[in-house]
């Protein structure tokens, strides 16, 4: 397992799978280590991951300061990598949660960025949060699921801030209820730092009028890759934020939920990589 040194002297592990050109991966959660992410459906057969454990996550250290959990202080880790990697630029993709981080990236370093994909990104870095009202529009979009009727009332009771979160939720999370996704939720507690993920969004990680500016003069290309079940953000929400960026292309995988390659891995690898390689999308696209 590789591993660089933050700026702080924060040891910090990352993962790589496949070969090729490298992509550097930022997960989610937030602060849920990058074994979630896999092989992101087969994308390593197309290019070399760089899977980075944020700190405290995965196998990497637990900081000294805990306030260096905040997305905008780990900025440092993310540019601490590329010049562990000595690429004098890399290609970003960012899932969730780390599509903030992959943002505030782009923001202050837009020279050592090539390529940028944003996949289901929550875009509080922007100032858009999803809705509560985003989300049950999107969990209403399962009616016709076996299991909706009996977890869609606590799932709103929840998104209204009157229950606690149920288990049962993680169907809504996924565009495909199957084993393949009972199997990755199940895996879920063992990976998230919990500490870290209340110190992530804290008073003072974004600044959306400095980062919109800062973003609004970047030359790399952008895809913004939604999911058509997804609640966090929804594609009418992902596509405001693509808006951002002046060379930005923006995507809507069908049927697929928060964790798009595991509903269709084929349809995720070929229009990232579509997207990676500069080539003209081959595949039809619910846009």
């Amino acid at each position: 397992m590789p591993t660089f040194t933050a700026p702080d002297g924060t040891e910090l592990a990352y993962h790589v799978r496949g070969e090729g050109a490298p992509l550097v991966v930022l997960p989610g959660g937030p602060m849920r280590a990058s074994g979630y992410l896999g092989d992101l459906g087969g994308l390593a057969g197309h290019r070399r991951l760089v899977l980075l454990d944020l700190r405290g996550t995965g196998e990497s250290a637990v900081p000294a300061d805990p306030a260096t959990y905040r997305c905008d202080r780990l900025v440092g880790d993310v540019e601490a990598l590329r010049a562990h990697l000595g690429l004098a630029h890399m290609d970003v993709l960012g899932h969730s949660a780390g599509g903030s981080l992959a943002m505030l990236y782009a923001a202050r370093y837009p020279a050592r960025l090539g390529r940028l994909v944003l996949v289901t990104a929550t875009p509080w870095a922007l100032g858009m949060p999803a809705t509560g009202e985003d989300r049950l529009a999107a969990a209403r979009l399962r009616a016709g699921e076996p299991w909706f009727e009996e977890a869609f009332p606590a799932f709103e009771a929840w998104v209204a801030g009157k229950g606690d979160f149920d288990p049962a939720f993680a169907s809504f999370f996924y565009g495909r209820w199957d084993e393949t996704a009972k199997d990755h939720d199940a895996r879920a507690d063992e990976q998230f730092n919990d500490e870290a993920a209340d110190m992530y969004g804290s008073e003072g990680a974004y600044d959306p009028p400095a980062t919109r500016t800062a973003l609004a003069r970047l030359d790399s290309p952008v895809l913004v890759l939604a999911s058509e079940l997804d609640g966090g953000p929804r594609p009418e929400l992902a596509r405001r934020s693509a808006e951002v960026f002046p060379n930005a292309e923006f995507a809507v995988q069908p049927g697929a939920g928060h964790y798009p390659w595991l509903d269709d891995p084929e349809w995720f690898v070929r229009r990232a990589v579509a997207f990676l390689d500069g080539d003209e999308v081959s595949l039809p696209l619910a846009e």
